[in-house]
Formats: structure tokens, C-alpha cells, sequence
């Protein structure tokens, strides 16, 4: 039962990437994470549903143009933590980014993430 709050939580949160306007983007991380989340990125920490905002709106205004984000993986919850594997893609196989996300719950919200982006490289044939 756990795994399902923690695999809706981080769809919810993946979905807020792939919105069909920046002005989604907000109500969908409020209704994956707490408001005072705290956010261990590729450039440190940050506290705040609106810090989490800026990073998801900065990768969708990626220069490649508007990109997808994908859950890869099943979300592996051994203990409070629950992990997954995403991928990042721009639009006509551009760049895309890889990575695993680790995430903590509380109250059925994500109160932590953490993201260990992998290297920018060409989609897999």
C-alpha cells in the first residue's frame, strides 16, 4: 500500500514536467509535495514548493525546446524512501538527461527529494 501513495505522489510530481501549460505546474506540485519540501538538486538545496517550481519551469524551458519527463522504472520503496528512475527527452531526439530521484513521504506528500541526474547523451537505440 505504501508503494501506490509513494508512485501516485511521484507521478503527480513527474506530471507537473510535462503539463500542457507552465500555469499547471504549480497545482500539480502541490498536490505531490509538502509545502515546505526540501529539494537536493543539481545545484544543492532549496526549501519550498516555489524552489522545486523553478527548477521544474527551467527544464521544461529547456533550449531544445519543451521536453518529456518519464518514470522508467517501478518505484522501489525498501524503507521510509522510495526511489525510481526517470528520463528527461527533448522534443526530436534531442538531449536527453537520465537519472534516479529518491524521495520521502510524510502525511502522503513528498517532504524530501533528491535528484541524481545522470550524463546528457542521446536516446538509447
Amino acid at each position: 500500500m505504501q508503494e501506490e501513495t509513494a508512485q501516485s505522489a511521484i507521478d503527480t510530481f513527474i506530471s507537473a514536467f510535462n503539463a500542457s501549460d507552465d500555469s499547471y505546474v504549480t497545482a500539480l506540485l502541490s498536490r505531490a509535495l509538502t509545502s515546505d519540501v526540501v529539494f537536493w538538486g543539481p545545484l544543492g538545496r532549496s526549501e519550498g514548493i516555489e524552489a522545486v517550481e523553478r527548477f521544474v519551469l527551467d527544464l521544461r524551458r529547456h533550449p531544445a525546446g519543451a521536453g518529456t519527463m518519464t518514470r522508467c522504472s517501478a518505484v522501489d520503496m525498501p524503507d521510509e524512501w522510495a526511489r525510481y528512475r526517470w528520463v528527461f527527452t527533448t522534443p526530436d531526439g534531442g538531449p536527453r538527461l537520465a537519472g534516479t530521484d529518491v524521495v520521502h513521504l510524510r502525511r502522503n506528500l513528498i517532504d524530501q527529494v533528491i535528484v541524481f541526474a545522470g550524463e546528457i547523451g542521446p536516446p538509447a537505440s
